[in-house]
């Protein structure tokens, strides 16, 4: 598989890097991007060129390349030189994932930035902005600097993490209030860190979420890097442990690493695997674990630039040192979703067209979180299939799926919060919450 392939949902468009054979349909894409903007900048035979030199990526749909886009390096600079897709696939999405594909190829490159001259009159600036470009000068000179250079995209790569797409935090259902929490006490410290600062703010380094299992803290904390544009690293105990050194010496190390970086998220999950209450004589393996942790986190703090984010389920098994102040800026409860929340969430995995209220459903599953809406609605599409490909009767998805049958998904599906976890993450709240 190419390098910059992406595998999306069956049938969507995916990007692949250049082929020689793509090069009549990159003719044909010059020719409709060129023939309104007769004063563009760049000549065909550039573009090829960087084609074969190996910056170049393509969309392809049902085995057709559909869209592409070509840049050439010099020194640190990746110069945009085509950015078209056909007629038939615009304003679907396949501008922003060509530019995330070649982002990527770029900073394997040795980029540090990706720059685009285009006409003031462009129809597709919408995908520039959306992948964090911003103008430069009149005309319109884009341009956008990314936030690791080749020997931070080593670590990164060394250490599991990457960049994320753009837009998550939009793409975020629902959740208003603890969206407006996170923004205002995490992102926006650190995203205007000047202004912050003017105001004596001082930027967060370090939070704890917590809550119910499945109630969206891993989607944040990837929302926060992607609102940030900042790396996301994920350390994981388990594969940590797998390391030579063993779980306590290979989280260390993952912290010198992360330290040579300018910008990161660093994010654990379930953090209590690693830092729960110590206690026994002697000590448990996982003290050890504990005690490099608790060491680790005041030196990343020191430093601009990087936040770390723990996610728990379970809250009052950390150990007390852990959760002290001075160790952790925030410790921020996730909850279930309310109705607003859940109606969005739910709006989100109807398909086109299907004669059904997300209110309703809202209404339905109260007390779900937002992977048990995500459990309800995977069974009424997969029954509602299994009925399509049955019946044989060419009935497609909003002649299927109704209400009955997301009624009956909802009732079928356990909520993994009980009461008794809903009472004592209120009593969390109240006895731990630091926002």
């Amino acid at each position: 598989m190419d390098a910059a392939t992406t595998e999306p949902d069956a049938g969507a468009p995916r990007t692949r890097n250049y082929r020689p054979e793509d090069l009549d349909r990159i003719v044909q894409l010059w020719n409709e991007w060129t023939a309104p903007h007769q004063d563009t900048v760049h000549r065909l035979a550039d573009v090829v060129a960087a084609c074969e030199s190996g910056l170049g990526v393509v969309a392809v749909a049902s085995g057709r390349v559909i869209g592409a886009v070509v840049a050439r390096v010099e020194r640190d600079t990746a110069e945009v030189l085509l950015f078209a897709q056909d007629k038939d696939h615009r304003h679907r999405g396949v501008g922003s994932a060509l530019l995330a594909a070649l982002e990527k190829r770029a900073l394997e490159r040795g980029a540090t930035t990706i720059t685009v001259l285009v006409p003031a009159t462009e129809d597709r600036l919408l995908a520039f902005h959306n992948s964090g470009f911003t103008n430069a000068t009149e005309m319109v000179h884009l341009e956008r600097h990314l936030t690791v250079n080749p020997h931070e995209l080593d670590i990164l790569n060394r250490l599991g993490g990457q960049m994320l797409d753009h837009g998550l935090w939009d793409a975020l259902a629902g959740m208003h209030r603890e969206k407006e929490l996170i923004d205002t006490r995490l992102v926006l410290p650190l995203a205007q860190a000047g202004l912050a600062s003017e105001f004596g703010v001082v930027a967060p380094r370090a939070a704890v979420l917590f809550g119910p299992p499945g109630t969206g803290k891993t989607t944040f904390a990837r929302a926060i890097a992607s609102q940030l544009g900042w790396p996301f690293i994920e350390l994981r105990p388990s594969r940590l442990a797998a390391e030579p050194a063993g779980l306590a010496a290979s989280l260390r190390q993952a912290f010198v690493d992360i330290g040579e970086m300018a910008h990161a998220v660093v994010f654990i999950d379930e953090v209590e695997e690693i830092a729960s209450h110590r206690s026994g004589d002697p000590p448990s393996p996982n003290q050890a674990v504990t005690n490099e942790l608790l060491k680790c986190i005041p030196a990343f703090k020191q430093r601009d630039g990087r936040l770390l984010l723990c996610a728990t389920n379970f809250i009052r098994s950390l150990d007390r040192a852990f959760l002290r102040h001075g160790r952790f800026d925030y410790i921020i409860p996730i909850g279930l979703p309310d109705a607003d929340a859940r109606c969005a969430i739910w709006a989100r995995y109807l398909p086109p067209g299907v004669p059904v209220d997300a209110r309703e459903l809202a209404d339905m599953s109260e007390g779900f979180s937002p992977a048990d809406i995500e459990f309800a609605a995977r069974r009424a599409s997969q029954a509602a299939f299994e009925t399509a490909v049955r019946s044989r009767d060419g009935r497609r998805a909003p002649e299927v799926l109704d209400r009955d049958l997301y009624r009956h998904a909802i009732a079928e599906t356990t909520p993994s919060t009980s009461s008794a976890m809903i009472a004592e993450f209120g009593a969390d709240i109240t006895a731990l919450a630091r926002t």
